[in-house]
Protein backbone atom coordinates (compact mmCIF):
# COMPACT_ATOMS: atom_id res chain seq x y z
CA UNK A 1 0.00 0.00 0.00
CA UNK A 2 1.33 3.37 -1.16
CA UNK A 3 1.27 6.56 1.09
CA UNK A 4 -0.95 8.21 -0.36
CA UNK A 5 -3.45 5.25 0.14
CA UNK A 6 -2.44 4.94 3.93
CA UNK A 7 -3.41 8.70 4.17
CA UNK A 8 -6.64 7.85 2.44
CA UNK A 9 -7.74 5.20 4.14
CA UNK A 10 -6.58 6.99 7.26
CA UNK A 11 -8.76 9.64 6.63
CA UNK A 12 -11.75 7.44 6.37
CA UNK A 13 -11.06 5.62 9.36
CA UNK A 14 -11.18 8.58 10.85
CA UNK A 15 -14.67 9.46 9.50
CA UNK A 16 -16.35 6.90 10.26
CA UNK A 17 -15.75 3.37 12.18
CA UNK A 18 -14.31 1.16 9.41
CA UNK A 19 -12.25 -1.45 10.21
CA UNK A 20 -9.07 -3.60 8.32
CA UNK A 21 -11.67 -5.84 6.31
CA UNK A 22 -13.91 -3.08 5.51
CA UNK A 23 -10.63 -1.21 4.02
CA UNK A 24 -8.92 -3.66 2.71
CA UNK A 25 -12.54 -4.80 0.74
CA UNK A 26 -13.33 -1.41 -0.54
CA UNK A 27 -9.41 -0.79 -1.38
CA UNK A 28 -10.45 -2.45 -5.31
CA UNK A 29 -12.96 0.08 -5.80
CA UNK A 30 -11.06 3.29 -4.76
CA UNK A 31 -9.57 4.63 -8.07
CA UNK A 32 -7.40 7.95 -8.44
CA UNK A 33 -7.56 10.24 -11.00
CA UNK A 34 -5.29 13.44 -11.78
CA UNK A 35 -7.02 16.88 -12.91
CA UNK A 36 -6.56 19.60 -14.54
CA UNK A 37 -7.62 23.27 -13.67
CA UNK A 38 -10.70 23.94 -15.35
CA UNK A 39 -11.52 19.83 -15.75
CA UNK A 40 -15.19 19.09 -14.21
CA UNK A 41 -15.73 16.44 -11.65
CA UNK A 42 -19.32 16.50 -12.78
CA UNK A 43 -21.34 18.52 -15.11
CA UNK A 44 -24.74 20.45 -14.95
CA UNK A 45 -27.39 18.12 -16.26
CA UNK A 46 -25.63 14.89 -15.82
CA UNK A 47 -26.00 12.41 -12.76
CA UNK A 48 -23.26 12.40 -10.21
CA UNK A 49 -21.68 9.10 -10.54
CA UNK A 50 -18.85 9.65 -8.19
CA UNK A 51 -17.37 10.24 -4.77
CA UNK A 52 -14.52 11.78 -4.28
CA UNK A 53 -11.46 12.55 -1.58
CA UNK A 54 -9.58 15.31 -2.65
CA UNK A 55 -6.19 14.74 -2.08
CA UNK A 56 -4.47 17.81 -3.82
CA UNK A 57 -6.37 21.18 -4.77
CA UNK A 58 -9.81 23.25 -4.80
CA UNK A 59 -13.07 22.67 -6.43
CA UNK A 60 -15.93 24.79 -6.79
CA UNK A 61 -19.69 24.30 -7.28
CA UNK A 62 -20.88 26.53 -9.04
CA UNK A 63 -24.15 27.41 -11.25
CA UNK A 64 -25.40 29.57 -13.99
CA UNK A 65 -28.20 32.16 -13.26
CA UNK A 66 -30.61 32.33 -15.98
CA UNK A 67 -31.78 35.62 -15.35
CA UNK A 68 -28.40 37.80 -14.96
CA UNK A 69 -25.92 34.82 -16.94
CA UNK A 70 -23.39 35.49 -14.28
CA UNK A 71 -21.50 32.29 -12.87
CA UNK A 72 -22.23 32.11 -8.89
CA UNK A 73 -20.30 29.56 -6.66
CA UNK A 74 -22.25 27.62 -4.34
CA UNK A 75 -19.65 25.63 -2.01
CA UNK A 76 -15.95 24.92 -2.26
CA UNK A 77 -14.51 21.85 -1.81
CA UNK A 78 -10.69 21.03 -0.67
CA UNK A 79 -7.89 18.89 0.46
CA UNK A 80 -9.34 15.94 2.78
CA UNK A 81 -13.41 16.69 1.85
CA UNK A 82 -15.44 14.92 0.11
CA UNK A 83 -16.43 16.24 -3.56
CA UNK A 84 -19.65 15.03 -4.54
CA UNK A 85 -23.37 16.58 -5.87
CA UNK A 86 -24.71 15.01 -3.15
CA UNK A 87 -28.54 15.02 -4.22
CA UNK A 88 -27.66 13.77 -7.34
CA UNK A 89 -25.63 10.98 -6.17
CA UNK A 90 -28.12 9.20 -4.44
CA UNK A 91 -31.15 10.15 -6.07
CA UNK A 92 -29.37 9.43 -9.86
CA UNK A 93 -30.87 12.99 -11.11
CA UNK A 94 -28.79 15.26 -13.23
CA UNK A 95 -27.01 17.76 -11.00
CA UNK A 96 -28.09 21.30 -11.03
CA UNK A 97 -23.98 22.53 -10.70
CA UNK A 98 -21.28 22.58 -12.23
CA UNK A 99 -18.11 20.81 -10.13
CA UNK A 100 -14.86 22.33 -11.42
CA UNK A 101 -11.02 22.10 -10.81
CA UNK A 102 -9.83 25.87 -9.60
CA UNK A 103 -6.31 24.26 -10.18
CA UNK A 104 -4.26 21.13 -10.90
CA UNK A 105 -5.54 18.34 -8.11
CA UNK A 106 -5.94 14.79 -7.39
CA UNK A 107 -8.65 12.66 -6.12
CA UNK A 108 -9.23 9.33 -5.01
CA UNK A 109 -12.90 8.48 -6.03
CA UNK A 110 -15.40 5.51 -5.76
CA UNK A 111 -18.87 4.79 -7.99
CA UNK A 112 -22.38 5.09 -6.50
CA UNK A 113 -22.59 1.11 -7.99
CA UNK A 114 -19.37 0.04 -5.69
CA UNK A 115 -20.44 2.05 -2.81
CA UNK A 116 -24.01 0.98 -2.59
CA UNK A 117 -22.56 -2.31 -2.64
CA UNK A 118 -20.32 -2.06 0.59
CA UNK A 119 -23.50 -0.80 2.27
CA UNK A 120 -25.27 -3.83 1.50
CA UNK A 121 -22.41 -5.92 2.45
CA UNK A 122 -20.73 -4.10 5.57
CA UNK A 123 -22.23 -2.67 8.34
CA UNK A 124 -19.25 -0.47 9.06
CA UNK A 125 -19.78 1.07 5.18
CA UNK A 126 -23.19 1.94 5.83
CA UNK A 127 -22.85 3.79 8.75
CA UNK A 128 -20.35 5.61 6.63
CA UNK A 129 -23.09 6.08 4.31
CA UNK A 130 -25.19 7.45 7.24
CA UNK A 131 -22.13 9.73 8.37
CA UNK A 132 -21.53 11.14 5.14
CA UNK A 133 -25.38 11.93 4.54
CA UNK A 134 -25.46 13.59 7.94
CA UNK A 135 -22.17 15.65 6.88
CA UNK A 136 -23.85 17.01 3.16
CA UNK A 137 -26.99 17.70 5.57
CA UNK A 138 -25.08 20.25 7.51
CA UNK A 139 -23.24 21.73 5.02
CA UNK A 140 -26.33 22.34 2.80
CA UNK A 141 -27.76 23.91 6.13
CA UNK A 142 -25.30 25.60 7.52
CA UNK A 143 -25.04 27.67 3.78
CA UNK A 144 -28.68 28.47 4.54
CA UNK A 145 -28.17 30.20 7.86
CA UNK A 146 -24.92 31.88 7.25
CA UNK A 147 -26.56 33.61 4.43
CA UNK A 148 -29.73 34.51 6.95
CA UNK A 149 -28.01 35.02 10.18
CA UNK A 150 -24.51 35.86 9.33
CA UNK A 151 -22.85 39.42 8.25
CA UNK A 152 -20.62 39.13 4.95
CA UNK A 153 -17.59 39.15 7.12
CA UNK A 154 -18.76 36.77 9.32
CA UNK A 155 -19.31 34.10 6.44
CA UNK A 156 -15.93 35.23 5.22
CA UNK A 157 -14.53 34.22 8.44
CA UNK A 158 -15.97 31.25 8.72
CA UNK A 159 -14.56 30.66 4.98
CA UNK A 160 -10.72 30.99 5.72
CA UNK A 161 -11.31 28.93 8.94
CA UNK A 162 -12.64 25.93 6.56
CA UNK A 163 -10.18 26.58 3.96
CA UNK A 164 -6.92 28.41 5.02
CA UNK A 165 -5.41 29.74 2.42
CA UNK A 166 -7.93 29.73 -0.34
CA UNK A 167 -7.64 33.37 -0.98
CA UNK A 168 -4.02 32.83 -2.24
CA UNK A 169 -4.95 30.23 -4.45
CA UNK A 170 -7.88 31.55 -6.22
CA UNK A 171 -9.17 34.48 -8.38
CA UNK A 172 -10.71 37.31 -5.07
CA UNK A 173 -14.01 37.52 -7.32
CA UNK A 174 -14.61 33.79 -6.99
CA UNK A 175 -14.61 34.49 -3.22
CA UNK A 176 -16.92 37.39 -3.72
CA UNK A 177 -19.06 35.47 -5.97
CA UNK A 178 -19.39 33.07 -3.18
CA UNK A 179 -19.88 35.39 -0.60
CA UNK A 180 -22.75 37.47 -2.52
CA UNK A 181 -20.80 40.91 -2.61
CA UNK A 182 -18.70 42.63 -4.77
CA UNK A 183 -15.02 42.78 -5.05
CA UNK A 184 -14.61 46.26 -3.71
CA UNK A 185 -16.83 44.54 -0.85
CA UNK A 186 -14.40 42.23 -0.39
CA UNK A 187 -11.68 44.48 0.08
CA UNK A 188 -13.04 46.28 2.60
CA UNK A 189 -13.58 43.23 4.64
CA UNK A 190 -10.08 42.19 4.34
CA UNK A 191 -8.78 45.60 5.20
CA UNK A 192 -11.15 45.29 8.40
CA UNK A 193 -9.79 42.39 9.10
CA UNK A 194 -6.07 43.02 8.75
CA UNK A 195 -6.50 45.92 10.94
CA UNK A 196 -8.08 44.36 13.77
CA UNK A 197 -5.15 41.68 13.70
CA UNK A 198 -2.89 44.91 13.98
CA UNK A 199 -4.44 46.23 17.00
Amino acid sequence: MTGTNDIIFQHLRDFAPLNDKDISDSTPFWKARKMNKGDFFNMQQMVCNDLGLIIKGIFRIYYRDPNTEEYKNVYFFSENQFVVSFRSFVSRNPCWYFIEAMEDSEIFFISYKDLNGLYETHPNWGTFGRLLAESFFNLAQTRTEEFIFFSHEQRYTRLLEQHPHIIERIPAYHISSYLGITNPSLSRIRKRIESKKGE
